[in-house]
Order: structure tokens, then sequence, then C-alpha cells
């Protein structure tokens, strides 16, 4: 089964308890994601995977990674560190990332966000809980929703019941679904009675992924002699990417073992 969600902007409250529950799931700063709302362009961060931005006066929307059938920041990604499961979300190798930051460039809902203040920096967004998805759950945000605005399932019946809601509700919704085709179409599907401008989205026309991707990639070094200095750099990189954590992992180990002390 591809899963996917559907977001029904009608029900939206903009509690944001879907983004207090991503957060939590995710072993994120709390205090640094609710300071991020506040200080960044839509309340995305590295830290806020998951943000409720306002749609329309009165209106409000989740906004997060909306998992791309066909993901411009995998196809731009140069290690492989980015990738479509079957199981529906893009995940996210940190061990094989080198900071690019060409999925950055490539997202057009741009997503993806980096941790600019580390010393050996990520790059961070949702992965629909892949983890949970394993374990048989649902994603935390669609778990922690008091308004049954977050609904999980294959995207082929969420597709189903989004048509089913516009037809059934006349007047309730506008006659389209974000998300079917767009782009090639996404995991992430919204019903709306405003215009989603405000959540990134193109025309309901858009399907130029490679029109995304291809500037990306053009400047990616591919040929003769840059392709081997690009590998040599690519490794050190990720060596001193690893140096740093292990570094930073034994700090911490140091520093617990002289609380210790202090403690006895």
């Amino acid at each position: 089964m591809s899963a996917g969600i559907l977001v029904d902007v009608t029900r939206c409250t903009g509690c944001e308890r879907c983004a207090v529950a991503c957060a939590e799931s995710n072993q994120r700063d709390l205090l640094a994601a609710e300071a991020d709302r506040a200080t960044t362009r839509d309340g995305l961060s590295a830290n806020r995977w998951c943000t409720v931005v306002e749609a329309d006066p009165g209106r409000f929307a989740r906004k997060s990674c909306m998992h791309c059938l066909e993901p411009s920041c995998v196809s731009a990604c140069l290690v492989g560190s980015l990738k479509k499961t079957p199981q529906g979300p893009v995940v996210y190798d940190p061990d094989k990332c080198i900071g690019c930051r060409y999925c950055m460039l490539a997202c057009p809902f741009e997503v993806p966000r980096y941790e600019w203040a580390e010393v050996a920096p990520f790059m961070r967004k949702c992965d629909m809980c892949a983890d949970r998805l394993g374990r048989g759950e649902r994603p935390a945000c669609v778990e922690a929703c008091p308004h049954d605005v977050l609904s999980f399932g294959s995207r082929t019946e969420l597709l189903e019941r989004a048509h089913g809601l516009i037809r059934d509700n006349p007047g309730r919704y506008l006659p389209h679904v974000w998300g079917e085709t767009e782009l090639g179409g996404t995991s992430v599907l919204y019903v709306s009675d405003v215009d989603l401008a405000a959540l990134g989205w193109p025309g309901s026309d858009a399907t130029a992924i490679p029109d995304i991707t291809d500037p990306v990639i053009e400047k990616t070094p591919l040929l003769g002699g840059t392709v081997l200095a690009s590998i040599w750099g690519l490794s050190a990189i990720i060596q001193r990417r690893q140096r740093l954590m292990a570094a930073g992992a034994s700090s911490r180990v140091s520093d617990d073992g002289e609380e210790g002390e202090h403690r006895d």
C-alpha cells in the first residue's frame, strides 16, 4: 500500500497539536521548535517539521513535506540520501548526506530545512513517521489531531474519500483535490474551501518536475576531472562529519561522567 494523508482544511482550527506531536515524536527541541514558528517565513525549521499556516483569513492548513510521487528532492540528491519508499514516505538517510542542500533548491514547496547552527549539520524534514508506519501505527500528527482534519490510509482510498467529500457536500469545498495531479501527484492531499497558494501549490496543470530538477542537476559537477575532485571532496566531508559527531558523543559521555563524580 502506498500510504498518504488527506487534509480537510475546512475542519482545521489552527490548534497546532499536529506540530507539537510531530516535534515530540521526532525528539525535536520543543522550545526551539516554538521559537522557530515565529522566526521563519512559514514556521518550518530543522526543529519544526510540521506547521500550520493561515491559508486565508481565519482558515488554517497544515504544512509539511508533501511526499511527492516523483520527488524533485530525490532526483536532485547526489548521493542517494533521499528516496521515495513504496510505502509512500520520502525518507532521508543522514549517514549519506554531504550537506550540498540541492534538495532545498529543488523542492517546489521549500520544505527541507538545514541545521545551520549545528557543528555537524543535517537536512531535516517530515518523513511521515516512517518508523511508526513500520510498526503499524499512524503518523503522530494524525493521531494527535482532535478535529479529524487529517485522515491516513492508502492514497487511492484517500482520493476516493476526497472526491466523495466534494460530491456529497455541495458548496462546502472547492471542486479540486490538491495533490492529485500537481507536479506528478503527492502523497499528501488537500480538500479546501479556499485557495491553497499559501502552501506553495503551483497551478493545477503544473507537472514540470524536470523543469524544477534540471536547473539543479545542471549545476552538479558531472564530467571529467571535476568528478574525481568531487569524489575526494565528498569523502572528506563525510569523514569530517563522522569525526565531529564522534567527538560530540565523546564529549557528552565525558560530561556525564564528571557530573556523576560530582554527585558522588
